[in-house]
């Protein structure tokens, strides 16, 4: 499944239920499901935290429609395949160095890799990628994250922050005042990736909003 993308994967359901003649909402019923499932607002299209649907939701109607998952899979070939785009990426455990972002928190400097992105615009993102265990269960070793210092981070986001120290954290965005930035930690077993906290807005040179995982 995890071969499969957002966009290829919605195509297929559409297609599954045109082949039935219904609607993906009828389709949903039939299965057992809410009706409202699969429609446009659940999908996140356009958003920058595309949604999913889940394992169990597919093969409960690939199991009402008698449809098996790699004739399923055949139906994505209908969806577009957008030009993969050059993205910047380099190892998080490095990017903690001097003179790989700028004031704003973009990318710069020759230590940057590439990797080939599909499906982006022209938003200025470039790609960490993870190593340890400190952000597990949420990140794990070896995925990626796509990071955006252009879009602005809301509550309960996962965020990039570069303090004035040098550090470079990720977390969640729990809470901004006036004077500080309150910031949860990913790992509630053991707090692993240094648990919550709390910086002073002149702490605070950028916070970059994670839009997507590699997992």
């Amino acid at each position: 499944m995890s071969s499969l993308s957002h966009t290829e994967i919605w195509t297929a359901i559409d297609a599954l239920a045109k082949r039935f003649d219904m609607s993906p909402s009828a389709m949903a019923k039939l299965a057992g499901l809410d009706p409202t499932s699969f429609n446009r607002s659940k999908r996140g299209d356009g958003d920058a935290r595309p949604r999913w649907p889940s394992t169990e939701s597919l093969a409960k109607v690939l199991e009402a429609t008698g449809v098996g998952f790699s004739e399923f899979a055949a139906l994505t070939e209908r969806a577009p395949r957008p030009n993969p785009r050059a993205v910047p990426l380099i190892g998080f455990a490095q990017a903690g160095a001097e003179g790989l972002f700028d004031e704003t928190g973009a990318p710069t400097g020759p230590e940057w890799d590439e990797i080939d992105f599909p499906g982006l615009g022209e938003e200025s993102v470039y790609a960490l990628e993870i190593t340890g265990d400190a952000l597990v269960p949420v990140f794990r070793d070896g995925d990626r994250i796509l990071v955006s210092p252009t879009v602005p981070p809301r509550r309960g986001d996962r965020v990039v922050v570069r303090t004035a120290g040098g550090e470079l954290l990720i977390k969640e965005l729990a809470r901004v005042t006036a004077r500080s930035v309150e910031l949860a930690s990913l790992n509630r077993v053991d707090g692993g990736d240094g648990g919550d906290r709390t910086l002073d807005l002149a702490e605070v040179v950028w916070i970059a909003r994670i839009l997507w995982a590699s997992q």
